[in-house]
């Protein structure tokens, strides 16, 4: 028997339209390439799970009033090129209806798609990046297309990038960013002198995506996920940065990667549950401000 479908917040919006939804959400359930733990094919669906306990109101608006749309899974059992081809497919025909795509993961390399299909839709694209880790590495554990690997392959491909929140990478990487000026904050940088809001590069694009691992927050936000680093954002700071994003930027879309849920605890699924619609709310306030 088929599963049945879960909706984001579905105890509030119940079954709604993409005609009528602001926001499409996307669950791709990929794990190909995960390194330590396991288990970011279950992230998505627990984030969707953990959703129906959320409140509408997010203590500023009512985000759900824009509308959210859960789209089928996607297929993840074949090849991985395939499977990222097919993302790529929706994102670009979410992003030709004016709507917000909103991917949910899935190990980091299923970002690779939905930047993409916005480079082809928008042209410059700016990827803000927050994680633990760089992902910039030429290639790990014989792949290319590894999620360690998922921002060097976007840098190539054109997609400008800032990341937030590091503190584990390899020399290549920090190499690698020094050479092609990636703008990063550090964690401890962040820590050390109180960073709240983000300095984006002068000329960087004004359409944004924001790709959000969850390892880039503390463990004790969120310990559920493959590598819980030590000394992450905390979540206040968090918001804080993305609210300073300046409005004449255009959030073009969003993903929240590489949740590992844990049998023991829900914690970190409903906190990635809550970042997902957070970022829907500090996505909608900037448009109605843009059209008040």
């Amino acid at each position: 028997m088929k599963k049945a479908r879960t909706y984001f917040l579905e105890s509030e919006t119940g079954e709604q339209t993409p005609e009528s939804s602001l926001f499409h959400v996307i669950p791709v359930p990929y794990e190909k390439t995960v390194s330590y733990g396991t288990g970011t094919s279950r992230g998505p669906e627990a984030i969707l799970a953990a959703s129906h306990q959320l409140e509408a109101y997010d203590g500023i608006t009512i985000p759900l009033e824009h509308g959210i749309y859960t789209c089928e899974p996607v297929d993840c059992s074949a090849r991985g090129p395939i499977v990222l081809a097919e993302v790529e497919r929706i994102t670009a025909s979410i992003l030709a209806d004016g709507r917000v795509p909103v991917v949910l993961g899935g190990e980091h390399t299923v970002s690779y798609a939905p930047v993409m299909a916005m480079k082809k839709h928008f042209g410059r694209t700016g990827v803000i990046h927050f994680d633990a880790h760089a992902d910039l590495r030429d290639e790990f554990h014989g792949s290319d297309f590894s999620h360690a690997c998922v921002m060097r392959r976007l840098h190539e491909q054109g997609a400008e990038i800032v990341q937030l929140g590091t503190r584990s990478y390899c020399i290549e990487e920090q190499e690698y960013r020094i050479l092609n000026n990636i703008k990063y904050y550090d964690a401890s940088l962040i820590h050390r002198k109180r960073i709240t809001s983000i300095e984006l590069p002068d000329d960087f694009p004004d359409d944004i995506y924001i790709s959000v691992d969850v390892d880039g927050l503390d463990p004790s936000v969120i310990p559920h996920t493959g590598t819980p680093v030590p000394g992450g954002i905390m979540w206040h700071d968090f918001f804080m940065m993305l609210d300073s994003i300046p409005a004449d930027k255009r959030i073009r879309g969003f993903d929240v990667v590489e949740l590992a849920p844990g049998n023991d605890s829900r914690v970190s699924d409903f906190a990635a549950a809550q970042i997902v619609y957070n970022m829907m709310g500090i996505i909608t306030r900037r448009l109605d401000h843009l059209h008040a």
